[in-house]
C-alpha cells in the first residue's frame, strides 16, 4: 500500500498520495449526543447547532477537559474522531507522513502520534508543511511562506542553508483566518442584501447558514466586477450585488494585519514569497503584498508532492519519528519538467473546496499542477 500524506490545516485538512490531494476535510465536528458528523457535512450545518458545533478541536488540540463535550472529553477525542474518519474517507490503511504547520506544537505533536496508535494507519513520519511546500519551489536565499488557518494566518520565514531549505521564525496572527474572512464577507454580504432587497439573511440560523454555504460559489462566479449574490427565502428568490472593490477595500483591515507581520521579514530584495491557494483566494491579498518580492501560488498538491518526493528522508528510521524542519531544494531541472515552473498564469485557485478565479493575482513564477 502507498505513502499517504495528511496535511493537518484545519482549514481543510488534506489527504494526497502519488495522484495528488485525493481528500478535503474542514476542520468542523457536529455532535448531537452519541452520533458525530465531520469535514464539510459538519461545516454546512455549524450555524444551524452552533452549541453541538466544533472547529478549533486542532487549533487548540489538547488533553484538557471542556466544557459541554456531548460525550467528548477533550480536543483530542474529537481529533480522533476526524482522523477515524479521514482514514476511512480516503482508505487509509498504511504508513502515514503527517505535515504539520510551524505553530503546532511539542506536546500537540505527541498527542497526534498518540491518536495515531489507535488508527488503522501508522504515522511514518512528521515533516514541517512550510518546508515541504516550499522545497519545490525554492529560487531564493530567503523564502516567507504564507498559509491560511481557520482562525489565523501563519508566516513562516525559510532559508536555503548549501542545498537545503531550513524552517526558521513561525509567525502566528490571529482573527484573520479564514472563518474571520468569512464572517467579514458575509456581514458585507448582509449588508447588500438590507439596502437592496430589505431582506436580512442573517436573522435566523436557516438563511444565516445558507448565506454561508453559498458565499464560496458566488466568489467563484465574480462577473464583471461584480458578485452576484442569491439567496432563496420561503418562496422569494432575493438578488442582491456586491462589487469586487469594495469587497476588497472591506478585508483591507485584515491584509494589513498580515502585511504588518510580513514587513519586517522583508529584509532581502530578492526574498520570495510563496502563498497557498487559500491565501492567493482572497480576493485583493496578493495585490496587497510588496510588489518588490517575487511571488509564487503554490497549487493544492505542492505539500503531498514534496513529501513523497524526500519520503525516504522523512519516514522515520530506527531512532524513531522526528519532525523534519529541513529539506533538500529542487534542482534545475529541464523544460519539459514536471516541476518547471509555469509561464502562463493560473485561471482559478482552490478555495473552501471550489475554484476561484484569479482577478488581480500577480505571479511571477508557479510550479505545475500534477494530478
Amino acid at each position: 500500500m502507498s505513502v499517504k500524506i495528511i496535511e493537518l490545516n484545519d482549514r481543510a485538512v488534506h489527504v494526497g498520495d502519488e495522484t495528488g490531494v485525493i481528500l478535503q476535510s474542514p476542520g468542523f465536528a457536529l455532535a448531537d449526543g452519541s452520533s458525530i458528523v465531520l469535514g464539510e457535512a459538519a461545516e454546512r450545518q455549524a450555524r444551524l447547532q452552533p452549541t453541538n458545533s466544533y472547529n478549533k478541536f486542532w487549533h487548540e488540540l489538547s488533553l484538557d477537559p471542556i466544557s459541554h463535550g456531548n460525550n467528548f472529553r477533550h480536543f483530542a477525542d474529537i481529533a480522533y474522531a476526524h482522523l477515524m474518519h479521514l482514514a476511512e474517507e480516503a482508505e487509509i490503511g498504511g504508513d502515514v507522513i503527517f505535515a504539520v504547520p510551524g505553530n503546532f506544537t511539542r506536546q500537540q505533536l505527541a498527542i497526534l502520534l498518540g491518536l495515531v496508535n489507535h488508527t488503522p494507519f501508522k504515522a511514518g513520519g512528521v515533516v514541517n508543511s512550510s518546508v515541504a511546500a516550499a522545497a519545490l519551489a525554492a529560487e531564493a536565499s530567503d523564502i516567507i511562506y504564507i498559509d491560511l488557518q481557520l482562525h489565523q494566518a501563519v508566516v513562516t520565514r525559510l532559508n536555503t542553508q548549501g542545498d537545503h531549505l531550513q524552517a526558521g521564525t513561525t509567525i502566528q496572527v490571529p482573527g484573520v483566518g479564514s472563518q474571520n474572512f468569512m464572517d467579514l464577507m458575509m456581514q458585507m454580504a448582509t449588508g447588500m442584501f438590507i439596502q437592496q432587497c430589505r431582506f436580512n439573511p442573517q436573522h435566523n440560523a436557516d438563511s444565516e447558514q445558507q448565506l454561508y454555504n453559498e458565499l464560496p460559489g458566488w466568489l467563484a462566479e465574480a462577473e464583471d466586477g461584480n458578485l452576484i449574490l442569491e439567496l432563496r427565502a420561503g418562496e422569494t428568490l432575493h438578488t442582491a450585488k456586491m462589487p469586487t472593490e469594495s469587497l476588497i477595500n472591506s478585508l483591507g483591515g485584515h491584509f494589513n494585519k498580515i502585511n504588518e507581520q510580513l514587513a519586517p521579514m522583508l529584509t532581502e530584495r530578492d526574498t520570495q514569497i510563496l502563498i497557498s491557494p487559500a491565501m492567493a483566494a482572497l480576493p485583493g491579498f496578493s495585490a496587497s503584498l510588496p510588489q518588490q518580492s517575487q511571488l509564487i501560488v503554490l497549487d493544492q498538491h505542492a505539500v503531498s508532492r514534496s513529501a513523497l518526493e524526500h519520503q525516504e528522508l522523512i519516514i522515520a528510521g530506527d531512532e524513531g519519528i522526528k519532525l523534519v524542519e529541513s529539506l533538500p531544494v529542487a534542482k534545475s531541472k529541464p523544460a519539459n519538467s514536471s516541476q518547471a515552473p509555469q509561464t502562463v498564469s493560473p485561471t482559478h485557485v482552490l478555495f473552501k473546496h471550489r475554484a476561484v478565479p484569479i482577478k488581480d493575482l500577480q505571479i511571477a513564477n508557479q510550479a505545475e499542477v500534477n494530478g
